[in-house]
């Protein structure tokens, strides 16, 4: 993990095209600003596993129903 120290109003660049910016510090929270084109999906951690778990369980639920549907092929 790449640890960085930014004050007040400082910024970090990820790759060419994402800045991420220091907008606020009260006690131990950062407020950050992030500037990135549309294209370019930004979620908080737990927002992204919730995504990423609901997606594996969409994906099993449908590898369930193309099982099911074979069950019932006129053959």
């Amino acid at each position: 993990m790449l640890v960085l120290t930014r004050k007040l109003n400082e910024s970090i660049m990820v790759g060419d095209n994402v800045k991420i910016t220091i907008v606020d510090v009260k006690g131990d929270q950062v407020k950050l600003g992030i500037t990135a084109p549309r294209e370019v999906v930004v979620h908080r951690e737990e927002v992204y596993r919730e995504i990423q778990k609901e997606n594996q369980l969409a994906a099993n639920a449908k590898a369930n129903l193309d099982q099911l549907s074979k069950m019932f092929e006129k053959k």
